[in-house]
């Protein structure tokens, strides 16, 4: 039904198609303003293609019809918000279920736990927190480890070396997130070697073979996916395996999960989407940060004067992450400014209201967060790299609604956070960080947020 330039749509499209593919089709209309369907089967999915993303589609569906805006994706009504106001009317904070998890266990061929019961959907949650914030203490001093052999690495060059940015902290998370999640399974280059293979198989093709059916029709690619899967599942139950009953001082992710109540499916799956999710949601926020930084001086002046000040000569620990208030600053304008994940999603369960306009039953509601995180009138100055903003309660509230900070952020990106708070500690303290000019960063709009092609930055040594 779909033909190749299907390609270009995004992996939150893919959402879209997954969550309605489990209800059943509806044609009923309502009052809330956006486009008729262009197409009788694909609805306004052409629309989509040609705005080049779901994100970009969405800011030129909000320009043109205002906060509340609504189109076709096939014969089904999807409805998208895009202001802080109307978040905050629709939101139910006692929701359990994850749309990145939701989507990427559809995906993988994964059921337990995508759509279930309530009670095991909470209890499942608070497992696979606890996993995050176990793993990250027991395996603090590896990441702090792996943050500084980059600083070493990155001191090795000239001046006017060009580094590699995007390409580096890739390997980065992967190494933070295979130790923390796998542990000393994954000490050795050459198993690391492998995973970046398989993991990047897997992502490539959940990316777009899944979406037009191009993968069914090529043997190799299927296969090669495939196998990756396979090979990937299958080191992570032998790890399960190993560690289920016994008591190892160095705590991993999937230690937590063994210890809960949970069935081998669960925890193999559950794993899955930490290590899929954790490097992706880790790698980009990584790339961001250091690359806003390097385009404000007085930023990373100001993040050098507060490092050297909470932590003195002293490495930094997971207690003092907590007293660098400007380092957070930091991370939550780079996820602002990135709009590292452009668009959440969620079923209306029962008809439900934004104002004046009524959300019929079963309708998917589109929360356009790129939107949101670029809309002028809740940032001044909304195009501008500014952590400062972030001094603001009232600007820390709107990201907490908008879910990435407090209790509603996904584990993921807690972890990401840790370990890009940790890099950047260590990056300042020895490094200024320089953009190479005349660089323009091109931006992918998928789930999470990257950039096009790689980017580039110089280091020179703080003296």
């Amino acid at each position: 039904m779909l033909d190749f330039v299907i390609f270009a749509i995004t992996f939150l499209l893919i959402l879209v198609g997954a969550v309605l593919y489990l209800y059943p089709a509806s044609r009923q209309s309502s009052g809330i303003p956006g486009l008729t369907p262009t197409d009788e089967k694909d609805g306004n999915l052409q629309d989509i293609v040609s705005c080049g993303s779901l994100h970009e589609f969405l800011v030129n569906l909000h320009e043109k019809f205002g906060p509340v805006a609504s189109f076709w994706f096939g014969r089904r009504l999807v409805v998208s918000l895009g202001s802080l106001d109307l978040f905050r009317q629709h939101i139910n904070p006692n929701r359990t279920s994850d749309p990145f998890e939701m989507m990427l266990k559809s995906l993988l061929g994964y059921q337990s736990g995508a759509i279930g019961d309530a009670g095991e959907s909470h209890m499942r949650k608070k497992l696979y927190e606890s996993g995050v914030s176990r793993s990250l203490q027991s395996n603090f001093g590896i990441i702090l480890k792996l943050s500084e052999d980059m600083v070493t690495k990155w001191l090795s060059f000239p001046v006017s070396q060009h580094v590699p940015l995007c390409q580096h902290m890739l390997g980065y998370a992967m190494k933070s997130v295979t130790q923390t999640a796998m542990g000393n399974s994954f000490e050795d280059e050459q198993d690391l070697i492998r995973f970046r293979r398989n993991h990047c198989a897997i992502w490539e093709e959940i990316g777009k073979g899944f979406l037009d059916g191009s993968l069914e029709k090529s043997t190799t690619r299927k296969k090669l996916y495939e196998n990756a899967l396979m090979e990937m599942e299958s080191v992570l139950k032998k790890l399960a395996k190993e560690r289920r009953g016994r008591s190892i001082p160095r705590q991993i992710f999937m230690d937590a999960l063994l210890q809960g109540n949970l069935s081998d499916k669960q925890v193999l799956e559950d794993s899955m989407i930490f290590s899929l999710a954790g490097c992706v949601i880790t790698a980009n926020l990584c790339i961001w940060a250091v690359y806003f930084l390097t385009t404000s001086e007085d930023a990373q002046e100001k993040l050098y004067r507060e490092v050297t000040q909470v932590l003195g000569k002293g490495p930094i620990t997971l207690e003092k992450i907590e007293q660098l208030r400007y380092c957070r600053q930091v991370l939550c304008e780079t996820v602002r400014t990135a709009r590292l994940t452009p668009v959440a999603a969620r079923l209306q369960d029962l008809e439900g209201r934004v104002d004046q306009h009524v959300i019929p039953k079963e309708t998917l509601v589109l929360y356009a967060i790129g939107v949101v995180l670029q809309d002028s009138t809740a940032w001044p100055s909304a195009y501008r790299f500014d952590p400062d903003r972030f001094d603001d309660e009232s600007a820390r509230k709107s990201l907490s609604l908008l879910g990435f900070v407090g209790s509603q952020e996904c584990p993921e990106l807690r972890f990401a956070y840790v370990v890009a708070t940790v890099l950047l500690s260590v990056l300042v303290r020895k490094l200024r960080l320089h953009p190479v000019p005349g660089q323009v960063i091109e931006t992918r709009y998928e789930l999470v947020t990257s950039p096009k092609e790689e980017a580039w930055i110089t280091v020179s040594k703080r003296s």
